[in-house]
């Protein structure tokens, strides 16, 4: 499976201390791992949509590693966010990352950036995930008497209607369902050809980060397969996992697990490990 480069060199914030950090022997949590294989999934020069948690985090640590020129956007209106270590906000309407930001504008400008197509990745999480991609941060339960009610969309569905998107999550039964309780974000609708008949001709969901393994979508039916296993994880406990019947590939390969420098940045930009414990 091909991953970014480690390390380029890039600008840290800190004279370039990242480059000599070490973390010691590579025990990690699954948060970590999330952070770290979504982080290897992006590449210098997009334009990442990016929200809070560790989607924000995992971008972030690409930019610091392999792709200083990854620009990252925040619905609240920030362009080029600039995340210093301690300081990952709680919120995509929280300020703090504007002091080395390119531009602050207002949430609709930069949502237009997304109609016009300047945007490259989607990168969310969500308390559900379907067979076909579609994500539900909006209620779980009964429309009418839900049992749960969570965030909402935000700039969800603009985000996912209009971008590659990659989701990173905890691998259960009970958020990898065959059918979301309510398509907040739009994935592959009911699959095949459905996304493009509804009116949604860009993007579409890419990847699919788990602490268990990574996940894509077949090419023609876009049900969700898996693609590569995380190390000491089988695909039998993948499956057992996962509310619904996953493709599989005859031959998986394994993920690399994060390595000392990877999880020494990491760590560096969540010192209080308010995100990865």
């Amino acid at each position: 499976m091909a991953l970014a480069p480690r390390f380029r060199g890039a600008d840290d914030g800190n004279g370039g201390a990242l480059a000599r950090m070490s973390a010691g022997p590579a025990a990690y949590t699954a948060s970590e791992l999330l952070a770290v294989v979504s982080a290897r999934l992006l590449r210098d020069g997009q334009i990442v949509f990016a929200g809070v948690g560790i989607p924000l985090l995992a971008a972030t640590l690409a930019q610091r590693l392999h792709a200083p020129g990854l620009t990252i956007l925040f619905e609240g209106g920030t362009i080029g966010a600039f995340v210093e270590p301690g300081k990952l906000p709680p919120s995509t309407n929280e300020q703090r990352c504007t002091r080395r930001a390119n531009m602050v504008l207002g949430s609709t400008d930069v949502l237009l950036l997304l109609q016009r197509g300047y945007v490259d990745v989607g990168f969310m999480g969500g308390a559900q995930i379907d067979q076909y991609g579609n994500l539900n941060s909006s209620f779980i339960g009964d429309p009418g008497r839900p049992a749960t009610r969570l965030p909402g969309t935000g700039g969800g569905n603009d985000i996912a209607s209009l971008t590659q998107m990659i989701v990173a999550m905890k691998h259960e039964k009970r958020r990898l369902v065959s059918r979301v309780d309510f398509v907040t974000s739009p994935g592959f609708l009911s699959g095949e050809e459905s996304r493009r008949a509804a009116g949604l001709l860009a993007g579409g969901m890419f990847r699919v980060v788990t602490d268990l393994g990574l996940l894509g979508f077949e090419e023609r039916s876009r049900q969700m397969k898996l693609l590569a296993l995380h190390p000491g994880v089988s695909a039998d406990q993948v499956q057992e996992n996962t509310g619904f019947a996953l493709l599989i590939e005859a031959d998986l390969p394994t993920t690399d697990p994060p390595t000392e420098h990877e999880l020494a940045v990491l760590r560096h930009l969540d010192p209080e490990r308010l995100y990865t414990a």
